[in-house]
């Protein structure tokens, strides 16, 4: 049975959910049995290259990132997500493979998690589950994909401005050389850019 702060966690997916389909009252409860709500403090990892992603994560509060590290070290960061998205490793959860990727927490993050097994058993349950997670699974391939294109078309300062307009919701939260991480361009040049465009 779920606490009452463990069910008024998981109403917040329902705007998200029936954005995409109504769901009945018994739809909804059985989305509340199969979410689990967990805390990650600011800088706790919820997935380590190396380790199989089980989770798949929305954020009701806080913020997360995405990034790979290279043979040097170096971060390059591949999305950030608060309030009311998703994140997952979809290579690693749907097919069980170690990840390249980590996520970590960029500020206090509470996350509603659900594994493979029971997101397979809401859709057995639900078959209008299976609806709404492809809608969802198409939406953030569209955005990858517009990032992609962006990046090979588009100079650094286009960069920055498609980063803003996208990211508008979180960019005032983010660290300069996070954003810049995920621009692929030093803070230094960040700060350039920034003056530039406040002038």
């Amino acid at each position: 049975m779920k606490t009452d702060t463990n069910q008024l966690y998981t109403e917040s997916l329902y705007p998200y959910f029936e954005s995409v389909l109504a769901l009945t009252d018994e739809e909804k409860q059985s989305a509340a049995e199969l979410f689990n709500p967990r805390l990650y403090k600011k800088k706790q990892y919820v997935l380590q290259e190396g380790a199989i992603c089980i989770q798949f994560n929305f954020v009701v509060s806080g913020c997360l990132r995405m990034y790979k590290l290279d043979e040097k070290g170096n971060i390059h960061i591949t999305q950030f997500i608060a309030e009311n998205r998703w994140l997952t490793d979809f290579e690693s959860y749907h097919g069980k493979k170690p990840s390249e990727f980590n996520i970590d927490a960029l500020e206090d993050t509470i996350v509603l998690q659900i594994t493979n097994d029971n997101l397979q058993l809401l859709y057995k349950r639900h078959p209008k589950f299976k609806q709404i997670f492809m809608s969802l699974i198409e939406s953030c391939y569209v955005s990858l994909q517009k990032r992609l294109v962006q990046n090979m078309s588009s100079n650094a300062e286009q960069n920055y401005l498609s980063f803003l307009q996208a990211y508008s919701h979180i960019a005032d939260r983010l660290p300069q050389t996070q954003i810049a991480s995920f621009l692929g361009i030093s803070p230094e040049f960040l700060s350039r850019l920034k003056n530039k465009n406040s002038e």
